[in-house]
């Protein structure tokens, strides 16, 4: 069997792992069209403040861990899938031939389109090779602007911010992470990042970048919507991802907002897998099919590809639920499954602006289908299991509305009353 997996991210390195484990004779070929070894993108602000080297955001530390599991890893750039033919067209001129085939190939950032995004001192924060720019630059006391307070970004503003530079944000939403968070803890958020030093612009996004000086140099002249402008050494952009596809048109693997699979991580088309940032897969909490560029995901969807991929055609994907766990220079924040909420549903809010504290439990009838939470990290693994277990809460439910802070009497109370149920049956 020839199982060929293109993408050397998280998703494709399980995959590899465990079709190795499962089928101990056929040949794996692992694909990545960068020249570093595989590598973790959820690594490289460690890299940016020094708290690990290059070598800390490989995936697998050990030089020839891949030769001594039996996976050949390969940097090619794909350019072309014959779904009919079992064949890959790769950029440099060659092909290879698979039996099996995963795409694993993830997201790649999207460019606003804004007048001078290509100048010189502009760079993403998705590979090594941006990690490296990025780290030249961010020196204490640089000017540095960070377009996009989303996830990632910040993400990326914590390791610009320890760095010492000068750092200012810019967010076109109303709030910070206004993906994962509603008004009141978006802005509790921004306020926390305020009053350790970063100046933050929300509602308002960079219309124009000029530069002046030297092209090793070069001096950014940044100007805003709301017709501020603002000299920068680098510019950082965040402004969104978009799943690598591109090489699959005319493959007829189907695609809506990233390749859809089935509950086995199956493509449309027979033998081929998809798996990561890059599959729109089952969600847990909704029942429809989402794209979900978390880690974890990623790491689940590669094992369970690989499984398929090897004839345990019984290992289904349950759905993820929605999940951010996220540390904004020392407050960590996170949200879980259906955190907007429902139509008809109900809500529980704790809101203690002056402490940074913030917690909002979204109900369908007694059940918890969605979380939000604060600088309150107790609540994180519980509030994650009740949303999972789909418990029905009962007269827990008033009882959380009045504080939603007893959350783990809620969750043990009703654990333990299945467990008792259960014995007795």
């Amino acid at each position: 069997m020839r199982y060929v997996i293109i993408g050397s991210g998280p998703a494709g390195v399980i995959a590899a792992e465990t079709l190795r484990k499962l089928d101990s004779d056929g040949k794996i070929t692992l694909l990545g069209d960068e020249p570093e070894p595989p590598y973790s993108r959820m690594a490289l602000p460690y890299y940016l403040v020094q708290r690990i080297s290059e070598q800390g955001t490989y995936l697998r530390k050990s030089q020839d861990h891949f030769d001594k599991a039996g996976i050949e890893l390969g940097i090619e750039r794909v350019v072309r899938v014959d779904a009919d033919g079992h064949r890959l067209f790769l950029e440099s001129g060659s092909t290879l031939d698979y039996d099996r085939l995963l795409i694993a190939t993830g997201s790649s950032p999207v460019s606003p389109p804004i007048p001078g995004m290509d100048l010189p001192g502009i760079f993403s924060c998705w590979t090594l090779a941006d990690g490296r720019n990025i780290a030249s630059r961010a020196k204490p006391g640089s000017r540095v602007l960070l377009m996009g307070a989303g996830f990632i970004g910040c993400i990326i503003l914590e390791a610009l911010a320890k760095s010492g530079a000068d750092l200012t944000v810019v967010e076109m939403g109303d709030r910070m992470v206004p993906r994962m968070m509603n008004e009141k803890a978006g802005n509790l958020i921004k306020q926390w990042c305020i009053d350790k030093g970063v100046e933050v612009h929300t509602s308002t996004r960079v219309t124009q970048i000029e530069s002046e000086g030297s092209v090793s140099s070069p001096v950014l002249n940044v100007t805003l919507e709301n017709g501020q402008t603002m000299a920068c050494d680098l510019v950082v952009s965040a402004t969104g991802v978009r799943p690598n596809t591109a090489f699959l048109d005319g493959s007829g693997v189907r695609i809506e907002e990233g390749i859809l699979v089935n509950r086995q991580m199956q493509t449309s088309v027979p033998d081929i897998y998809a798996a990561g940032d890059v599959a729109q897969g089952l969600d847990f909490s909704t029942g429809g099919y989402s794209v979900q560029a978390i880690q974890p995901t990623a790491s689940e969807h590669g094992q369970i590809a690989a499984r398929n991929m090897a004839g345990m055609t019984g290992a289904l994907h349950n759905g993820n639920i929605n999940m951010n766990v996220l540390d904004t220079l020392g407050l960590v924040s996170s949200s879980f499954g259906l955190w907007m909420g429902v139509e008809g549903g109900d809500c529980a809010e704790l809101y203690n602006p002056d402490r940074y504290q913030y917690l909002n439990l979204q109900f369908s009838d007694d059940i918890l289908i969605g979380a939000t939470s604060l600088g309150l990290t107790q609540h994180v693994g519980v509030l994650r299991g009740l949303i999972q277990s789909r418990i029905r809460l009962g007269k827990w439910k008033e009882t959380l509305k009045h504080d939603p802070t007893v959350i783990m009497q809620a969750y043990l109370a009703n654990t333990q009353a299945i467990g008792h149920n259960a014995s007795i049956l």
